[in-house]
């Protein structure tokens, strides 16, 4: 196996420079033309057969190994967030409204960075690496339209990885468990319709606010007391609208929120409980609902043998880091619909130095990382490429 830290630490002034500069132009999802249109550029000048244009931005090429062999998927995720940046970092986005807020310009990075590393090998890697570069990941279903244009096919891959910063973390962490690591996901929508009328006179109307009020607590009775205290499940409200000044009462109110599980039978579990609860303290209270559910991410499920040769990689290469093999977090990653279908490991890089003020949570105005992990994330992703393609 090659030395993929020591060759990754020597282009980590190339990754850096790209962080950067894909730091100071962020683009939301399926609009990412400049970012995909330099990933294209470096992936060209490698020599590779590059396709893109893939669910509007994506790209993706290929690296055919010396002799024939498996296929396997990397992939790296592109969009930024519409989060105005207050880091004041020296490279802040350039655009107002938009910033890279989660890290994906870090993987956009360390995907050229494995690509390079990877390419410089040809010579000694069995079968086939598929880079796949993703828009939209950020709620858009970037990875489920990549999946529905092909980019599971010629070639098919056998295997699939990926990896996300995570400043929950200091640098040097890493975390590769099988299972279920990051949650399904769905957003809920709420219409809850009563009768407006006057502030002072509630007798004459029905009160959709209060309403929503008892629906919001009682939600929180399915986790707390329908699903089983061994298993794990989120609901939360998060955005509550309704009214518009301070002696009406509204007609109407919307709510919405999300819901996260690990396992399909606690998903359905949540779902039928939750219409119980909405459409029953609605109906209790003579109000009307329309409810929406819409399905956003399956859970990220990794295949205990792939995950197994990560850590491997993990362990050889940073024996003296931490690794942690039983992670779980209610966050989600669209990179599900890729693994539904294919086998495969997505494992998660430490990235945070607190003492270099770099700690901001993900989603953050003032997220940052700390760009030492670039060269271990690349290289763990490049010596994981080269393992499971041994077969």
């Amino acid at each position: 196996m090659p030395d993929f830290f020591a060759e990754a630490q020597e282009l980590f002034e190339y990754a850096c420079d790209l962080r950067r500069d894909f730091h100071r132009h962020p683009e939301l999802g399926f609009q990412e033309e400049r970012t995909a249109g330099i990933v294209a550029r470096e992936l060209k000048e490698l020599g590779l057969e590059v396709s893109t244009g893939i669910a509007e931005t994506g790209v993706v090429a290929i690296i055919e190994g010396a002799r024939p062999g498996a296929v396997a998927l990397l992939r790296f995720d592109m969009d930024a967030l519409p989060i105005e940046e207050e880091t004041g970092a020296e490279y802040a986005s350039q655009t107002p409204g938009v910033m890279h807020a989660c890290g994906h310009d870090g993987h956009t990075a360390i995907g050229l960075t494995v690509a390079r590393l990877l390419q410089a090998h040809q010579d000694e890697i069995p079968g086939t690496v598929k880079l796949v570069f993703q828009p939209a990941e950020e709620g858009l279903g970037g990875a489920e339209r990549m999946v529905k244009e092909g980019v599971l096919e010629n070639p098919r891959p056998d295997v699939s990885l990926a990896l996300h910063l995570w400043n929950e973390k200091p640098v040097g962490w890493i975390a590769a468990s099988p299972g279920p690591t990051m949650a399904a996901a769905e957003t809920f929508s709420v219409r809850i319709t009563g009768k407006g009328g006057h502030g002072a006179l509630p007798q004459h109307a029905v009160d959709p606010i209060f309403a929503a009020g008892q629906i919001i607590t009682a939600l929180q009775s399915i986790v707390s007391r329908n699903v089983d205290p061994t298993e794990t499940a989120v609901v939360s409200a998060t955005n509550l609208h309704g009214g518009s000044t301070f002696n009406v009462i509204p007609p109407y109110v919307d709510l919405q929120g999300t819901i996260r599980t690990f396992k399909p039978e606690v998903r359905e579990l949540v779902l039928r409980r939750f219409h119980e609860v909405v459409d029953g303290i609605a109906q209790a209270l003579s109000c009307e609902t329309e409810i929406a559910i819409e399905d956003v991410t399956l859970a990220v499920d990794n295949d205990p043998e792939v995950t197994a040769r990560v850590q491997g990689v993990a362990r050889n290469m940073f024996p003296d880091a931490p690794l942690i093999t039983q992670f779980q977090t209610m966050g989600s990653e669209d990179m599900s619909f890729m693994m539904d279908d294919i086998p495969g490991c997505y494992f998660l890089v430490g990235s945070a130095d607190p003492e270099k003020g770099l700690d901001a949570k993900h989603h953050h105005p003032k997220f940052d990382f700390d760009e030492a992990a670039l060269p271990r994330a690349a290289a763990v992703m490049a010596a994981a490429a080269v393992e499971v393609l041994k077969g």
